[in-house]
């Protein structure tokens, strides 16, 4: 068991505060510290978008992961924890087909809530995954 002081705090909703970094590591270290049901929705998630985009560009900023093409600028998606679920945020949802089903303040993103029983559409986000990735990535 994990020494209480090298944890991860746990932000509102059980998000994990993981220093902000480039790269696979600091997104595993994410994973790793998502607590409870959450951990193998985002594990699971996580590895859905490493099948569908080979070389994928992982990030961790502002406590959540980013994922973009390889060799693109931008980030296609992200998520963060949640109390009851994961939200999945696709920046440029609105052009995905078809549109995922959660609206946002800003006019292209769109979300999907992946909650608790773990029984969401797993090929229809493949899917959008694919599709996000083939999109301009959103400059943050």
């Amino acid at each position: 068991m994990a020494d209480k002081t090298t944890r991860p705090r746990l932000l509102s909703g059980g998000n994990p505060q993981i220093p902000k970094g480039d790269g696979d590591a600091p997104v595993q270290a994410y994973l790793a510290a998502i607590p409870g049901w959450k951990r193998a929705v985002a594990e699971r998630l996580d590895a859905l978008v490493g099948q569908q985009v080979p070389g994928v560009r992982r990030a961790v900023k502002w406590n959540s992961p980013f994922y973009g093409a390889p060799d693109a600028e931008g980030w296609f998606l992200s998520f963060h924890c949640f109390d009851r679920y994961l939200k999945v945020t696709f920046f440029r949802g609105q052009s995905l087909q078809p549109v995922p089903p959660e609206a946002s303040k800003s006019q292209d993103t769109r979300y999907v809530h992946l909650r608790e029983d773990g029984d969401f559409n797993e090929a229809q986000l493949a899917d959008w995954v694919k599709q996000a990735s083939g999109l301009p990535g959103e400059r943050l």
